[in-house]
C-alpha cells in the first residue's frame, strides 16, 4: 500500500482535489527548487551508510534504482492522478540511473520529478480556486456515477479529457461529502477554497531541504519502513517527539494520500484517555480551545498539522475526524492537553471473581500501557526511581497477598518501550534462562538472560496481546510462550522486531535498523509478531495495522533455539481450553456484536469505489446507519436491555465527545468482553490444572 510507504514524519505533501493541464503548462517555472552543494555529500554518505550498516546489506545498483523510481514517483502521486503517462514516459528513461547518479553526488532527476510535481500542482490549485471564486461548478448529483477510490493500480491518465473528468469526480465527491455534513454551497464553496489556497500556501514555502528529504526516503524506505533520513527540521520534531517534555494529545500521526491519520495513541495519554479516537481515523480540521475556528488541514504537511496539535499543558484543542469504517459523518472531539507522565502510564491492578463452572477463583489483572523506566532518576541513582518491573513486582506482592489463584497480564494496545524492562519484567515470572536473541547486521548474536534465581510469581498467567502489542510486548509475550510458562491470548501482535539507531549525517541525521529480535525458540517476532494460544475476535483490521501492512518490512526467519525450560504442561489442556472458550463466545452477546461489528467496518473500509448520486449516498447512509442499530440492539436485548427505538437515540447515547482530564481509567470488565473472557479463561486453566491426573508443572513448586 502507497499510503504505507510515505508513512514516517517526513511525508508531508499531499495529495489534493486538482485537475490536470495541458502540456502548454510544462515550461520551466521560475520557482523551481534546486538541490544545495552539500545535499549531493549527504546522498553519498547515505548510500555509502545504507550499505555498511543497515541489516538487510542491500546494495544500490540498477534494481534499487528501479526500486527507488518506482517509490518515489508513486510516492509523489499515489492517486495516479497529477502526472499525465506522458510525463512518466518522460521520466522513465532515467530508471535505472538513479544508482549512478547518487553515488556521484548527483540528486538532480529527484529534483527534476519533484519541480514536474509542484508545477502540475500549483497550476491547478491555482485553476480550482479560480472556480471556487465564481462558487461551486454545477454538478448533477442525480446522475448514476461513481469515483474510484483505489487507484494503485490504475494508470496514469493517458489524455487530458481523462485527466478532466477524474478531478471533476473528485472534486464533485469532495462537495458531496460536505453535503452531506448538512453544510450549504456557500459554506462549502468558502471552505473548499480556503483548503486549496493553504495547500498553495504550504506548497510555494516547500524548499530544497523538503524535496531532498521526499528523495531519500523514497531509498530508505526500499531497506525497510523504520529506516529513514530525517532533515534537521524533521529531526528536530523527533527530538522533540522523544522528550519527556512534550505536551500534547498523545497521538502518533502519519500521513494517508491528503490526510493526517492517527496511527496510534499514547497509553495514558489524553487523546487514549478520550476514547473516541482509534487508530486509523482521520483529522480533518483542527481548531484551539473550546470555542476556536476550525482549521481544514486537509492536505497540510504532517509536521504543520502537528504543530497546530501540540500546545502547553492545560490548554484545549479541538480535532473534527472521520471515524474510520464509519459512512463517513465527522465528529468533533475536545482533548486538555497534558503532558504524559509515567504516573498515567504505570502499571495498575484489580481483582475479579471468575467460576470454571465447579469453583469460583480469584484472579488478578495487571494492566501495562507500556514498558517504562524513568531515566534521569535512574542515573542519578534514586533508590526509588520508576520502572515497569519495580511497579509489577510491587504488585505481584500485593495481588499474592490478597490471595489470588491466578495474574492476567494486560498487554494490549502496549506497544513497547524499554528493551531492558521487558526482560527485567521476565524475570519476575520465569527462573534463570535467555530471554530474547539479538542477530545484528554483522550476522553475531547476542541474548539477554534474565538475572534472577527464582521467579517471584510462579502460579498461572495468562498474558493478553492484540494488534497494537509490539516491540517490548512481544518480546516478553514470545518469552511466556516459548518457556510455556502461561497462555497468551488475544490476537496477532504487531510484528516489529527489529531495532533502530541513528547515525549522523553532514546534514540531518540517518534511523537505521541494524539489529533483527528473535525468540529463545529461534523464531523472529519480525513481520508474524506473536500468534495467541487462544484466538479472540479482531477489533484492528490487521491489513491495515501492523508490521505486514509495510510493502518493505523485513520478513520473518528463524535461528537457532537456546536451550531453555519448560513450565505448565500446556498442550495437554490447550484443546479443553480452546473447546470452552469457542462454546462460551459463540453464543456470548459481546463476542457476537464484536465479530459482526468488525466484519461490517471491514467491508465498508475495503469498499473500491463510493457513489456520486446524492440519493444514492443519503440512502447508504440510512442503510449503514439501520445495520448499526440492528447490531447493537441484538446486543443489547441478548443482554436483558432495552433496545434504542432510533439510530438517534443510539448516536446520542454514543455522542459525548468531551475528553476525560483526569488520571488513568481504573480496570473494570463493564465494556470489556475480552478481559472477561481472559478471566474465564484463566479460572479453566486452574480448574484443570487442578483436576490434571498428572502434574502441569514441570519444574515449578
Amino acid at each position: 500500500m502507497h499510503s504505507n510507504r510515505f508513512a514516517n514524519l517526513i511525508s508531508g505533501l499531499s495529495v489534493s482535489l486538482l485537475v490536470l493541464l495541458s502540456p502548454m503548462t510544462l515550461a520551466a517555472d521560475p520557482k523551481d527548487l534546486k538541490p544545495h552543494e552539500d545535499q549531493g555529500g549527504t546522498a553519498k554518505e547515505i548510500v555509502s551508510k545504507l550499505e555498511m550498516l543497515h541489516y538487510n546489506k542491500l546494495k544500490v545498483g540498477n534494481e534499487m534504482s528501479a526500486g527507488l523510481w518506482d517509490e518515489y514517483i508513486n510516492g509523489l502521486d499515489p492517486t495516479k492522478s497529477y502526472f499525465l503517462a506522458s510525463d512518466i514516459n518522460e521520466f522513465r528513461q532515467w530508471r535505472t540511473q538513479l544508482d549512478d547518479d547518487l553515488r556521484a553526488g548527483n540528486v538532480d532527476r529527484g529534483f527534476d520529478i519533484y519541480n514536474r510535481y509542484h508545477l502540475r500542482m500549483t497550476d491547478r490549485l491555482n485553476n480550482i480556486v479560480s472556480q471556487l471564486e465564481n462558487g461551486l461548478p454545477d454538478f448533477d448529483f442525480t446522475k448514476e456515477e461513481s469515483l474510484e477510490l483505489d487507484r494503485e493500480k490504475s494508470e496514469w491518465p493517458q489524455s487530458i479529457s481523462a485527466a478532466d473528468d477524474l478531478w471533476r469526480k473528485r472534486l464533485k465527491s469532495s462537495v458531496l461529502n460536505l453535503r452531506l455534513t448538512e453544510k450549504d454551497d456557500d459554506e462549502i464553496a468558502d471552505l473548499l477554497k480556503r483548503r486549496y489556497k493553504g495547500q498553495l500556501k504550504r506548497l510555494d514555502q516547500q524548499n530544497s531541504d523538503d524535496v531532498f528529504e521526499l528523495y531519500m526516503n523514497s531509498l530508505t524506505r526500499l531497506y525497510d519502513p523504520h529506516s529513514n533520513y530525517l532533515s534537521p527540521r524533521s529531526l528536530e520534531n523527533f527530538n522533540m517527539s522523544m522528550s519527556l517534555s512534550l505536551e500534547g494529545i498523545g497521538a502518533v500521526l502519519q500521513m494517508e494520500d491528503e490526510y493526517t491519520k492517527v496511527a496510534r495513541l499514547v497509553a495514558g495519554g489524553p487523546a487514549d484517555r478520550t476514547g473516541k479516537i482509534k487508530p486509523n481515523d482521520k483529522i480533518v480540521a483542527v481548531g484551539q480551545d473550546q470555542k476556536g475556528e476550525m482549521v481544514d488541514v486537509v492536505g497540510w504537511r504532517l509536521d504543520d498539522v502537528v504543530d497546530l496539535i501540540r500546545g502547553s499543558a492545560g490548554t484545549y484543542v479541538r480535532l473534527e475526524t472521520i471515524p474510520t469504517g464509519g459512512d463517513g459523518t465527522h465528529r468533533t472531539i475536545t482533548i486538555k492537553r497534558s503532558k504524559v507522565k509515567l504516573e498515567d502510564q504505570a502499571a495498575k491492578k484489580a481483582t475479579f471473581e471468575f467460576s470454571d463452572g465447579d469453583q469460583n477463583f480469584k484472579v488478578g489483572v495487571i494492566n501495562l500501557p507500556t514498558f517504562y523506566i524513568d531515566f534521569e532518576a535512574y542515573r542519578r541513582r534514586d533508590p526509588n526511581y520508576k520502572s515497569t518491573t519495580r511497579d509489577v513486582a510491587r504488585l505481584l506482592d500485593e495481588l499474592q497477598k490478597e490471595g489470588v489463584d491466578g495474574i492476567i497480564l494486560d498487554l494490549r494496545n502496549n506497544g513497547g518501550g524499554s528493551l531492558q524492562e521487558a526482560t527485567m519484567l521476565t524475570d519476575l515470572f520465569i527462573d534463570q534462562g535467555p530471554v530474547v536473541q539479538i542477530r545484528h547486521a554483522n550476522e553475531q548474536i547476542s541474548r539477554h538472560n534474565r538475572s534472577r534465581s527464582r521467579a517471584m510469581y510462579r502460579g498461572p498467567l495468562v498474558v493478553l496481546i492484540n494488534r497494537l502489542s509490539a516491540s517490548a510486548s512481544e518480546i516478553f509475550a514470545g518469552a511466556i510462550q516459548d518457556y510455556n510458562r502461561g497462555l497468551v491470548v488475544g490476537n496477532q501482535s504487531f510484528g516489529k522486531g527489529t531495532v533502530q539507531t541513528m547515525a549522523p549525517l553532514k546534514e540531518g541525521q540517518l534511523k537505521i535498523t541494524q539489529s533483527k529480535f528473535y525468540r529463545v525458540s529461534g523464531d523472529s517476532t519480525q513481520h508474524a509478531g506473536v500468534t495467541p494460544d487462544i484466538l479472540m475476535p479482531e477489533l484492528i483490521d490487521s491489513e491495515s495495522v501492523g508490521e505486514s501492512a509495510y510493502d518493505t518490512a523485513l520478513p520473518w526467519d528463524r535461528i537457532h533455539a537456546v536451550r531453555h525450560a519448560k513450565y505448565f504442561n500446556l498442550k495437554d489442556i490447550l484443546p479443553d481450553l480452546i473447546k470452552k472458550h469457542d462454546k462460551r463466545t459463540e453464543v456470548d452477546p459481546d463476542f457476537v456484536f464484536l465479530r459482526k461489528q468488525f466484519k461490517f467496518q471491514t467491508d465498508r473500509a475495503n469498499r473500491k469505489a463510493v457513489s456520486l448520486n446524492e440519493g444514492a449516498r443519503v440512502q447508504e447512509r440510512e442503510d449503514l446507519n439501520q445495520s448499526v442499530l440492528a447490531i447493537e440492539n441484538q446486543r443489547r436485548q441478548a443482554k436483558g436491555l432495552e433496545p434504542y427505538a432510533t439510530f438517534e437515540a443510539y448516536e446520542k447515547s454514543e455522542s459525548d465527545d468531551t475528553a476525560p482530564v483526569g488520571g488513568p481509567t481504573e480496570i473494570t470488565l463493564e465494556d470489556d468482553p475480552v478481559l472477561n473472557e481472559a478471566g474465564y479463561i484463566m479460572a479453566d486453566f486452574i480448574g484443570l490444572k487442578k483436576r490434571a491426573s498428572s502434574p502441569q508443572v514441570a519444574n515449578f513448586d
